[in-house]
């Protein structure tokens, strides 16, 4: 099927903590509508049959939540029958956004996925009711290609959003599509937790998701594209993923993924929006990890020869790390219960720090959750101290595999190159109780080659 996804520069309010008028609001947000419309319109010319749009492209961000409230839309979340907006605006107040989304999909006929602020009443005899009568959810609506309302999904994982609440129950929310099945979603920081996203795709054996974000890059591990490949890689689904456009916060990557091959925009230097159009297959078998070349030895045996371990700070977490000296090796670095092995070869000996990282505890800043890491990265400098920083250029063709003794089956493999572009392993899987990865020469340079776990019971 043709899928497409618009990484949008939003048109953001001068002062979103301002009180305005629902009048103010909507004349804002329209700007950023028309742009939505341009894009349905060339999407739909290039054959796509759905789109998706970023986390907070309509409204913006940096709301409190009486400044937010002008910006919201009502949409029931269990409307039962089937609403067309478009075609009867005049079922509830407050739907301006919604019925033009919906008219976008109709007039187009494309299935649209798009984020909004959305509110409900609700009585003081219920527990979880705000004082001010009401709750605000970032929402994510699914139209069909008529502009039927077929789906809404509250965000469960808020990243720091005080404008909005946090809805009672994980929603696990799918819409039905005649081209490609069943698609599920969940928004932004959801990805990194187990409700509702990976319950959502064990539980209906998803293939489709649609992923609106608004994610600000962290490198070596987080950055938007990396992560996103490899959600869809471990999970093996294809994922539609539309990021927010603003490089002075770190915010571009967006992408298409199959669990093979990725179709990705990731730019930090230009300005406005772009559109992602791609063709892509129904997922309807699992490709299989291969497992011919796996690790000659997953043996716990020491490494004599394994330089001493140091310590320095990446993505805010205490990494125990070994340099990576010389042509060729095997290294073993551990923390906890966890151990990780790596057996490397340089094609050529370049002047570029690289350095073996384990991690294997609670992450506590910007949010909090428990990660096991082997991460081989390419260090800021020559010094120790520098592994760890950010780097997005990287010269070193490695040939490697990297493998270590995972508590937890939810192993995200992460494969980042040179000017962040993506790789894929040659080979993954599980060997003897052992994750690993291996790759005979990436693309480019290598800037991270990781196996991110995320132990979901201990967060």
């Amino acid at each position: 099927y043709v899928a497409a996804v618009y990484e949008h520069e939003s048109i953001l309010s001068p002062s979103p903590t301002a009180l305005v008028d629902r009048h103010s609001a909507l004349e804002l947000m329209g700007r950023n509508l028309d742009i939505y419309e341009q894009q349905v319109v060339a999407a739909a010319r290039q054959g796509a049959q759905i789109i998706v749009f970023p986390e907070d492209g309509i409204h913006g961000f940096n709301f409190t939540r009486s400044s937010i409230y002008p910006y919201l839309d009502f949409v029931l979340h269990s409307h039962s029958g089937k609403w067309n907006p478009c075609r009867e605006p005049y079922l509830f107040n407050d739907t301006e956004v919604i019925q033009r989304l919906s008219c976008m999909a109709l007039k187009n006929k494309i299935f649209l996925v798009a984020n909004l602020g959305t509110k409900q009443p609700c009585e003081y005899t219920d527990p979880h009711c705000p004082p001010d009568g009401r709750y605000q959810f970032n929402t994510n609506v699914a139209f069909d290609d008529g502009g039927v309302l077929v789906a809404t999904y509250r965000k469960h994982n808020l990243y720091f959003e005080y404008a909005f609440d946090t809805p009672p129950e994980p929603d696990y929310k799918l819409f039905d599509t005649p081209f490609a099945g069943k698609f599920g979603m969940f928004t932004c920081f959801d990805i990194l937790f187990f409700e509702p996203a990976v319950n959502l795709v064990r539980q209906y054996n998803l293939k489709q998701i649609v992923y609106p974000t608004a994610w600000m890059n962290q490198l070596p591990l987080l950055s938007a594209v990396e992560f996103q490949q490899a959600f869809a890689t471990a999970f093996n689904v294809n994922i539609l993923a539309a990021n927010i456009h603003h490089p002075t916060l770190g915010m571009t990557g967006s992408g298409i993924y199959t669990p093979v091959k990725s179709f990705i925009y990731h730019n930090m230097e230009s300005h406005g929006g772009k559109l992602i159009v791609a063709e892509i297959p129904v997922i309807t078998t699992d490709y299989e990890t291969n497992l011919e070349k796996t690790p000659g030895r997953v043996s716990e045996k020491g490494n004599e020869q394994s330089p001493p371990p140091f310590y320095a700070e990446m993505m805010y977490d205490n990494f125990t790390f070994v340099p990576v000296w010389g042509k060729k090796g095997e290294l073993q670095v551990c923390a906890n219960t966890l151990c990780c092995y790596l057996d490397y070869q340089r094609a050529v000996l370049t002047d570029e720090l690289y350095a073996l990282g384990v991690f294997d505890g609670l992450h506590t800043v910007h949010g909090t959750y428990y990660v096991q890491a082997c991460a081989l990265v390419k260090c800021g400098g020559l010094s120790f101290s520098t592994c760890g920083q950010e780097v997005t250029d990287a010269t070193a063709l490695i040939d490697f595999q990297l493998w270590g003794n995972m508590s937890t089956p939810y192993i995200f493999p992460l494969l980042l190159t040179s000017g962040i572009t993506l790789d894929f392993a040659d080979h993954r899987g599980w060997k003897n109780n052992h994750y690993f990865i291996s790759k005979n020469r990436t693309s480019s340079g290598l800037l991270t080659a990781a196996l991110y776990g995320r132990w979901y019971e201990k967060d």
